[in-house]
């Protein structure tokens, strides 16, 4: 099953996050995203022809985050997005933080 397929789960932290090493490994089922320096966070940027459609995408991001429970940072203006992903309770990567780029990465193509 890939990654957009499937659902986040909750993150009640207690749990590590993926090392450097697990994190290359999701990255390559996630292309276009890259990860931070420190292995904890990853980022994407989206282009778009005027500022309406960057806005458009934003939302359908936030209505994702909603529905998931798995929130990004955003930033956004005309005609960019720039999306992180990072799980905030174990300060670092999990799985969801992938599943949600894959997500992300639909809406993308159908945007």
């Amino acid at each position: 099953m890939g990654l957009a397929a499937k659902a986040c789960e909750p993150c009640r932290g207690g749990v590590a996050p993926l090392t450097a090493e697990e994190a290359g490994r999701y990255l390559l089922e996630t292309p276009g995203w890259t990860l931070s320096d420190d292995a904890t966070s990853i980022e994407r940027a989206y282009t778009f022809r005027n500022f309406a459609l960057a806005m458009e995408f934003v939302r359908k991001v936030g209505d994702l985050a909603e529905r998931e429970g798995h929130h990004p940072d955003i930033a956004f203006g005309w005609g960019y997005c720039r999306i992180a992903f990072q799980t905030h309770k174990i300060r670092g990567l999990h799985e969801n933080d992938f599943i949600m780029a894959a997500k992300v990465d639909e809406l993308a193509g159908s945007a």
